[in-house]
């Protein structure tokens, strides 16, 4: 896989859920520039090109959005958001919270460090699979990102 052209980057440290996510946007064909991974500290490490990932991407090519869960082991979803949107090379890149949380303060909090969007995973399959599929859509065929 070229980790330079990802569309979508997805971090989930729930199996059943990342499975679902990946089947939704693949049955709509959003999915073949998707890279999951399952924890923050990969994520940043994808995102920023270093560790596993120093040499094999660039960090100018950021996704072009991240579906983001908050509670994940090693670096939460909150810490990634603020590390992702402090930095002026990542800052616009659309990042989309996908959590079970209904919490007011995590929402607060996300919306006040600059996500996109904050969407508490529907319990349900087809509910989850239509959510992901319309945030599919959206994202990368209507939003108009800036140029870089």
């Amino acid at each position: 896989m070229n980790h330079n052209l990802i569309d979508i980057l997805l971090v989930e440290d729930n199996s059943d859920d990342a499975e679902l996510t990946i089947h939704a946007l693949k049955k709509h064909n959003m999915g073949n520039n998707l890279f999951h991974v399952t924890d923050g500290e990969e994520a940043l490490e994808f995102i920023f090109a270093t560790g596993q990932y120093a040499g094999k991407r660039e960090v100018e090519n950021a996704p072009k959005l991240v579906l983001l869960d908050i509670k994940m082991p090693k670096v939460n979803g909150i810490e990634v958001l603020q590390i992702i949107k402090s930095d002026p090379r990542t800052k616009n890149t659309p990042v989309v919270i996908l959590t079970s949380s209904k919490e007011d303060p995590d929402i607060k909090q996300c919306y006040d460090l600059g996500a996109n969007s904050y969407i508490v995973k529907p319990v349900n399959f087809d509910g989850f699979a239509k959510a992901i599929m319309n945030l599919g859509f959206y994202w990368l065929l209507l939003n108009q990102p800036p140029v870089k």
